[in-house]
């Protein structure tokens, strides 16, 4: 796969994943993800290779395509930071997504509300979304996970190297993963670049999404009012100026002349 020139990552990419921190590990390793590791830095942080980590992702994407209706994978995440992005992946690409608590018996309890049956699901941790990995172990649905270098890989089927406790990392491994499907679906084409930005994708806090959506209204509640002001107070100045204006010619005509005429003749 590596010798195919038209699924090589570009240096955008790696800048990318780098600029994310996709390649920052943890201080404990798993011995199954010894082979993804580069090196271990001298404050016991393992370096993921990103190299293989855009393999690994473009081996999933080819996976995921062939599946030929969209709705059969299922995308899973527990992790917060990567609710949004499942949620999103699954929007663009016609998955089923499961942001938030799995709730038991999905997979395996007929009964359920939430059954269902999918032929792949997608896992942003395998430690936090283990129940979902048990489950499809149950009833034989490939697993594929984004492991950090500490996760545990039993029942995963194929796992994508990377930094899943950061939430543009994962952010952005959904979205190279999304775009990678839509590429080979012929959806979009690999020479212009994909109209959705990464920041879609990316985790925000609902609190600092309350705290812009608070800061634009006032904006635009004040630049309403500037306007509204302004064309109150025009109209009031120009009748008061005409009033005044009538009242002094009025009043040289009327009081000044009389009375100055009366007063001076009756003397």
């Amino acid at each position: 796969m590596s010798n195919l020139a038209i699924l090589a990552p570009t240096e955008q990419d790696i800048q990318s994943l780098l600029a994310a921190q996709s390649h920052i590990g943890t201080k404990n390793l798993d011995k199954h993800m010894q082979p993804y590791v580069w090196k271990r830095r001298a404050d016991g942080i393992h370096i993921i290779n990103i190299g293989k980590t855009y393999e690994k992702l473009v081996f999933a994407a080819r996976i995921i395509a062939a599946i030929e209706n969209p709705a059969d994978i299922c995308v899973v995440s527990a992790r917060p930071y990567g609710q949004r992005a499942a949620l999103k992946f699954a929007n663009y690409t016609g998955a089923q997504a499961i942001a938030g608590r799995f709730t038991p018996g999905t997979f395996t309890n007929y009964i359920t509300r939430t059954f269902r049956e999918p032929r792949l699901i997608i896992v942003t941790d395998p430690r936090t979304d283990h129940q979902a990995i048990k489950e499809a172990s149950y009833v034989n649905i490939p697993v594929i996970a984004f492991a950090d270098t500490d996760a545990p890989l039993k029942y995963v089927d194929v796992v994508i190297p990377t930094n899943n406790k950061g939430k543009h990392a994962i952010g952005l491994a959904y979205w190279l993963l999304a775009r990678e499907i839509l590429r080979l679906r012929g959806t979009i084409s690999r020479s212009e670049p994909w109209s959705v930005m990464v920041d879609m994708f990316f985790y925000r806090d609902p609190e600092e999404a309350e705290k812009e959506a608070e800061a634009a209204a006032a904006a635009a509640a004040a630049a309403n009012a500037a306007p509204a002001e302004e064309e109150a107070a025009a109209p009031e100045w120009e009748v008061n100026a005409a009033g005044a204006a009538g009242l002094v010619a009025e009043g040289a005509e009327g009081e000044w002349g009389g009375n100055a005429s009366v007063e001076w003749g009756n003397e």
